[in-house]
């Protein structure tokens, strides 16, 4: 019998193309592999897999140094104590990336570091998100994030979803279909025992793709669900953004950054400045049913930026911190702009603020402000002038650090800044007090200066461009703008 043809779809030129690029692209990449010597990257994540006769050993906490400079790592406050807890993030010194799998323990009264050693795990990621809730004890949640190689040329995302039990110290992978697809740079917030995800991109090198879709995740059922959205046009899509719950139950989405093809082998990336809200649909008793409402936000707002770090404290309040503004310069010139403005918003009210920690100066005076690393100093520029000044005190310019806040005291942990022609990966560590926000207490001071960097000086990402640029180290944020979101 012949075969059917006539429901099979034809692919399209277009596609055809694509798809012979794709394979191009991939037959390259591997004989650049070969060329370095580097594994293919199953056989890179193999090595991280626990043997099953050793994933119910027990966790031990042990005293540690600080953790290592790192940049799309999570921080979040501990439940329960007055800990902060750290995981995952990644380093890169110019030659070859290194990619996180450890859980960090910060004791604030002690000043003093642990860490967790244990069987089963997540895999090492970035540009992933977790939240904390107070149910049995206290558990983690972690959905998402990607693996880079260590040369940077080839990436794996996850879908995986995992919940760490603090009070046994176990990590347990939940199996539940539904969910979102593999991504980095997301986000994830909890809301009346769910768990809300939106947005992200997957970038293999081959081909990326940024998202807009949102799903939750039931604590009570342990099922995922996809949302029906209705209303105006979605967000489009987008990974970095800034994500917060209001008391009201609504979803308040804004910021954020995405890239798009404009022509051949080039891409152009866009940091978004609108805002939305999500909004429950009273009439669905199943809180399936959502619609997106475009609003506006007032106050000083800060200006469209990428890598924008940002922390909800428990009173709902929400701060950020840094962030990465690229100018054209010219077609093949792009020059980057670091901040250390630190702002805040009410979501109840929908209205901006901006903190000036040191100089005591007004809104009105530092609304234009946008600080950029040079050496040992900063660059404050304004619609007026540019000068040259003697750096604050307290973090540097910076973007994709970590937040969290305690006891209202604020904490700001690494980022990366781009100095000259170097990606510095940043390990200091900060505190304020939000009530008294006069000063910075530096905890770990910045020692970017005594790092090495392994890359050429006058191409400080080459590897990376001739690949094809991947978000996560633009966002995590903003992450990962890339992502810690994400920066």
């Amino acid at each position: 019998m012949g075969k059917n043809t006539k429901n099979k779809k034809k692919m399209k030129g277009a596609e055809k193309t694509n798809l012979k690029t794709e394979k191009k692209m991939l037959m390259k990449q591997k004989k650049m592999l070969a060329k370095i010597g580097e594994a293919d990257i199953e056989e890179l994540l193999a090595k991280y897999k626990v043997d099953p006769t050793k994933k119910d050993t027990p966790a031990v906490e042990v005293d540690c140094p600080a953790p290592s400079p790192r940049v799309n790592f999570s921080v979040i406050t501990h439940p329960t104590k007055d800990q902060l807890i750290f995981y995952g993030g990644e380093f890169y010194d110019g030659q070859k990336a290194e990619v996180f799998d450890d859980l960090f323990f910060y004791t604030i009264a002690k000043d003093s570091w642990s860490v967790l050693r244990c069987g089963e795990k997540p895999l090492p990621r970035c540009g992933h998100q977790m939240v904390a809730t107070a149910t049995d004890g206290g558990q983690l949640w972690l959905f998402g994030g990607e693996y880079s190689s260590p040369s940077q040329l080839q990436f794996h995302h996850y879908s995986d979803l995992w919940v760490f039990r603090l009070k046994s110290r176990h990590w347990e992978r939940i199996t539940a279909s539904g969910g979102p697809s593999a991504r980095s740079g997301h986000r994830m917030i909890l809301l009346k025992k769910r768990l809300f995800v939106f947005g992200g991109f997957h970038d293999n090198n081959q081909s990326y793709k940024y998202f807009n879709d949102v799903h939750f995740f039931s604590l009570e059922d342990y099922k995922w669900s996809r949302v029906e959205v209705a209303g105006v046009a979605p967000p489009p899509p987008r990974s970095g953004c800034c994500m917060a719950a209001t008391a009201s139950g609504t979803i308040l989405v804004w910021g954020g950054y995405s890239k798009a093809s404009v022509k051949k082998d080039a891409d152009r990336g866009t940091t978004h400045w609108d805002s939305h809200s999500l909004v429950p649909d009273k009439h669905d008793p199943k809180g399936l049913s959502w619609k997106w409402v475009s609003i506006k936000m007032g106050g000083m707002r800060p200006p469209p930026r990428s890598g924008v770090s940002f922390v909800v404290a428990p009173n709902g309040r929400l701060y950020t911190f840094g962030g990465v503004m690229d100018t054209e310069e010219d077609e093949e010139s792009i020059k980057s702009q670091f901040t250390s403005e630190l702002h805040s918003f009410d979501p109840e009210n929908r209205v901006w603020r901006r903190i000036d920690v040191t100089s005591g100066k007004s809104d009105k005076e530092m609304q234009d402000k946008v600080v950029t690393t040079v050496g040992a100093f900063t660059v404050t520029s304004s619609s007026s002038s540019q000068a040259l000044e003697e750096p604050e005190s307290g973090p540097s310019p910076r973007s994709h650090c970590g937040m969290a806040v305690c006891k209202g005291t604020l904490f700001l942990f690494g980022g990366t800044f781009e100095e000259a022609n170097r990606d510095v990966t940043l390990g200091d560590f900060y505190s304020l007090d939000l009530q008294k926000p006069t000063a910075w207490r530096t905890i770990i001071e910045n020692k970017s200066n005594q790092m090495e960097w392994a890359g050429s000086e006058s191409d400080s990402n080459s590897e990376n461009e001739s690949s094809g640029d991947q978000e996560s180290s633009d966002e995590s944020d903003e992450d990962s703008d890339s992502d810690m979101d994400v920066n």
